[in-house]
């Protein structure tokens, strides 16, 4: 008996882990590509929100959740091009523009929520992405329930990944991005357009994050509320860095922190007397500031990471 509660609950977690780490894993794939180039984007956090309440928005009033999605990809790229054009070609702080894009988009969110839905008498929830049963792979002991048992935009992470690490280290284009976040310099002699890459490393990450975000109101939660990002794209940022700057870097690592997402929901529903449910949500900031402080990546980071490109 203790054996089949114990595969039970080790069952539970890890059918919640790929799902709880699916935002993270958007957010931190297209973040790979912006460090790699040499751009470092901090305001992850606020373009999820951005992401998170342009498409809960749009399928609300238009009653299609692919329009939300498409929805949370044109912001995502309006937010890219916005960050693009203070640190690429303005040669901004790189920092202070990504700080200030975390305040925006809690800013903006929180207010354009309360104008437009907090006073609203309708029903605020809508209907999220159905999971994707497959006949025979679902009924298969343990893993059918872990592996087999979700929506579309958990499945697509399947996908992003290996896309995105053969784009990276299996075409020109990544080639560039690489050679750009090393040595811009070099890249541009060679006739590499640096701001080009970036620009496009920028709008890669951004709009990943969107659609992170997107995948919170649209496939998680059936609602938006303020803050509901909490956190993760400053998660997503500690993942890439723990990640060794790699897709597959940032997809274990993405895992990694679902874990403790998972565990902390499920210890919640246990009710746990001794242990406050404050202690059991900040699980996975806990764990990031551990991974941190003990990292240990033999993995380098991009020699021009953060560094605006000023040709001569």
């Amino acid at each position: 008996m203790e054996i089949a509660v114990t595969l039970a609950f080790l069952q539970s977690i890890l059918a919640a882990t790929w799902r709880m780490a699916t935002p993270l894993i958007y957010a931190a794939v297209g973040e790979v590509f912006s460090e790699r180039s040499g751009v470092l984007n901090i305001g992850l956090e606020g373009i999820m929100l951005i992401g998170a309440f342009a498409a809960f928005a749009t399928a609300f009033y238009s009653g299609s959740l692919w329009l939300g999605v498409l929805a949370a990809i044109i912001l995502g790229l309006i937010c890219g091009l916005l960050f693009a054009l203070f640190t690429v070609t303005i040669k901004a702080n790189q920092i202070v523009v990504g700080a200030a894009f975390n305040m925006i988009g809690l800013g903006i969110t929180g207010f354009l929520y309360r104008t437009y839905f907090a006073q609203t008498q309708r029903a605020l929830s809508l209907e999220t992405f159905p999971n994707i049963e497959f006949p025979i792979l679902t009924r298969i002991p343990f893993l059918g329930e872990v592996l087999f048992r979700h929506n579309i935009m958990v499945y697509a992470t399947a996908l992003l990944v290996p896309i995105a690490a053969f784009i990276l280290y299996r075409t020109a284009f990544g080639l560039s991005v690489r050679s750009v976040g090393e040595h811009p310099k070099a890249a541009d002699t060679v006739g590499i357009n640096v701001d080009r890459i970036r620009y496009f490393c920028v709008l890669i990450a951004a709009t990943l994050t969107s659609i992170g975000g997107a995948y919170l109101t649209l496939a998680h939660a059936n609602q938006f509320v303020e803050g509901i990002a909490t956190g993760r794209g400053f998660i997503a940022l500690a993942a890439v860095v723990f990640g060794g700057w790699t897709p597959w870097g940032a997809l274990g690592t993405s895992l990694l922190f679902g874990v403790f997402y998972a565990l902390q929901l499920r210890l919640q529903a246990m009710s746990i007397p001794f242990l406050p449910y404050q202690l059991m949500q900040a699980l996975p900031y806990i764990a990031t500031i551990l991974v941190l402080i003990n990292l240990r990546s033999q993995a380098r980071m991009p020699k021009a990471l953060g560094i605006p490109y000023k040709t001569s």
